[in-house]
């Protein structure tokens, strides 16, 4: 495990060295170029460094990660600061502004993120502090990834074409046939298929099932799916990270229960609620993951166990912002966004 001190080390060389970029910075866009190297939301070295939460000791964890939250601003700063210090020196000395700032402006109506996404990133950064790394994948995918490796045969009715946006209409005949993957867990089987474990991951994205629009479904949503692979991972594991999930996300006032359930890629499995506002409500299915998917990406099952939990996006975000219709988040009505 990483300790402590080193992670705080990579924190405050990374500080210095974005400081000295931006100040580096002749104009803008080599302003820009050092504010993606070291803020980038991909590739930035402050994502990189972020993945080290992952290694150390879970008693440092907090500690970790308000310091991590601490150079993020820092660097911001310096960012600003570089920012204005280029916008100042484009004035000759004695030269005017462009702008009168004595003359009354309007006020510019300033956007901000949708409240999908905001869940998302705030999910991220939940599953981040617990040691998960988001992984992506492919949205029109194989029958292979969407349900042979996870355990789900050709004759199971989740793979009926009434229940799938199949790219190619003679499907059935086909030997391995497209479709709009219809979970997230897809990428789980693309990150095993090319890892060794450990494995620690979590998949968000745009998931399709061809539900009619309604107060609580939509043709198109998004998934978050978590895995966890590695020796001796048990249920009490799953239990625990949700559990931790959910009053992080919630607030602690949350209780959470687990109900016996059943899901071709998991076995054991349990149906997840949490209580929350006076009322029960799914948050999602989970469970360990089954041997035939370990043996279906090259892991040996006698050597190695994982569980695996999914959980709608929007149900998460209506939950939390009292929403009653799904559809209000996708009719791109401003005077409703706003509120968010």
């Amino acid at each position: 495990m990483t300790g402590l001190s080193d992670f705080l080390t990579q924190l405050d060389d990374l500080v210095s060295e974005a400081q000295s970029a931006f100040d580096a910075a002749a104009d803008s866009a080599e302003l820009e170029d050092s504010r993606v190297a070291f803020l980038g939301a991909k590739s930035g070295r402050l994502k990189s460094v972020q993945k080290g939460m992952g290694s150390v000791v879970g008693s440092d964890k907090p500690a970790a990660g308000k310091r991590l939250n601490e150079v993020k601003q820092q660097i911001q700063n310096a960012f600003d600061g570089a920012q204005t210090r280029l916008v100042a020196g484009t004035l000759s000395i004695g030269q005017q502004p462009a702008v009168d700032h004595s003359v009354p402006g309007r006020r510019p109506s300033l956007g901000h993120l949708h409240p999908v996404t905001q869940t998302i990133e705030e999910l991220m950064d939940i599953m981040g502090r617990l040691g998960f790394t988001p992984a992506d994948g492919p949205e029109i995918e194989d029958e292979w990834h969407n349900f042979e490796a996870l355990n789900i045969p050709r004759e199971h009715p989740a793979r009926d074409p009434l229940d799938n946006f199949y790219l190619n209409v003679a499907h059935q005949t086909a030997e391995s046939s497209l479709l709009l993957r219809s979970q997230t867990s897809t990428v789980q089987i693309r990150v095993m298929e090319k890892t060794p474990p450990p494995i620690r991951i979590i998949s968000l994205g745009r998931v399709y099932r061809p539900d009619t629009a309604d107060a609580t479904h939509y043709p198109m949503f998004h998934q978050m799916e978590g895995l966890l692979v590695d020796r001796q991972v048990t249920m009490a594991d799953l239990k625990s990270v949700l559990r931790i999930f959910a009053t992080s996300y919630l607030g602690d006032e949350v209780h959470v229960r687990f109900r016996p359930s059943f899901f071709p890629f998991t076995e054991p499995s349990v149906e997840a609620d949490y209580h929350w506002n006076d009322a029960w409500v799914e948050f999602g299915g989970a469970g360990m993951v089954d041997p035939n998917v370990l043996r279906a990406v090259g892991y040996d099952p006698e050597e190695v166990t994982g569980f695996a939990f999914g959980l709608g996006v929007e149900r998460l975000c209506m939950r939390r912002h009292n929403i009653t219709d799904i559809r209000e988040l996708y009719k791109n009505d401003v005077r409703f966004l706003e509120q968010f």
